[in-house]
């Protein structure tokens, strides 16, 4: 009798152990979507990658990859959060936004603090300058050389790859976003303007004719970059699910049909690369 009893409390015992450990391993998000709430996704005003569309509708692909890949995932309840790019990371690691769909490079210091799914694209960037190009101005090494400055966006990946080139502070103009760059270059405050290819195309076509767009094979391979988007590090588990409907999703039919309208084509595939090389080598 005595071991009877002996054996039914080994086995209560190993079910509580194993409900509490199922519980541990939920993150914050899973939590928020078990109690009803929506998926909040964070996001900056940056065309084409993510921003306010009509209504205040999220727009952008990489805004149309998510909410697609999230609704075939059978989540539908998203709410979107838009701030200042400098301001999404933080966000996230405040916990008032659940994941960032803003369009973040996996870099070595970003996966320091957070969690990112595979990669969704592969992306170049480049810079604007006045029509012409009076400076001649293709490379970080031409913006250093020719004590230029690079107008760029604080958080940018672009400040990073800037100094990695010897650029010094005194020669780069930290601003909110893609409108100060622009607005900056127009001005004659900044000699150029760096970001993403997709971006400064956007600007150039919005500028009408005042500022040209460099070609984005003049800078080196290792500012080619790998975007995935950004989750806390507790939510790994919804991680592991985003990651594993992922490699169903990414160039599906429908999924190059929903962010086609934005510019992003096959040739913005990742590839092969995987976030783990992302975070070692960029």
């Amino acid at each position: 009798m005595y071991e009877r009893i002996a054996r039914r409390f080994i086995t209560a015992a190993i079910i509580v152990l194993g409900l509490g450990a199922s519980l541990a391993g939920a993150g914050p998000l899973s939590d928020r979507i078990e109690s009803g709430k929506s998926i909040r996704i964070g996001f900056a005003n940056e065309v084409p990658w993510a921003y306010p569309g009509e209504g205040g509708r999220p727009a952008g692909f990489v805004n149309a990859y998510v909410i697609g890949l999230l609704k075939h995932m059978g989540y539908e309840q998203v709410e979107p959060v838009v701030t200042d790019w400098g301001g999404l990371v933080p966000a996230l690691m405040a916990n008032r936004v659940d994941m960032v769909t803003g369009g973040l490079y996996i870099l070595a210091s970003r996966c320091r603090s957070i969690a990112f799914s595979e990669p969704i694209g592969r992306f170049g960037d480049a810079f604007i300058v006045a029509a012409g190009n009076p400076k001649g101005l293709a490379t970080y090494a031409d913006i250093r050389d020719r004590k230029a400055i690079l107008a760029t966006g604080a958080g940018y990946n672009t400040v990073e790859a800037a100094r990695k080139e010897g650029v010094p502070d005194s020669q780069l103009m930290q601003v909110p976003g893609p409108t100060e760059i622009l607005a900056a270059v127009r001005a004659g405050r900044a000699d150029a303007g760096g970001g993403t290819w997709f971006t400064m195309l956007q600007l150039a076509e919005a500028a009408g004719g005042d500022v040209e767009v460099t070609n984005p094979a003049a800078l080196p391979e290792w500012t080619l970059n790998y975007v995935g988007v950004g989750f806390r590090p507790a939510d790994r588990d919804f991680l592991e699910k985003f990651n594993a409907a992922q490699r169903e999703w990414l160039g599906s039919d429908e999924m190059l049909a929903a962010v086609a309208p934005y510019g992003y084509g096959p040739e913005q595939l990742p590839g092969d690369v995987t976030t783990e090389w992302a975070c070692a080598n960029r």
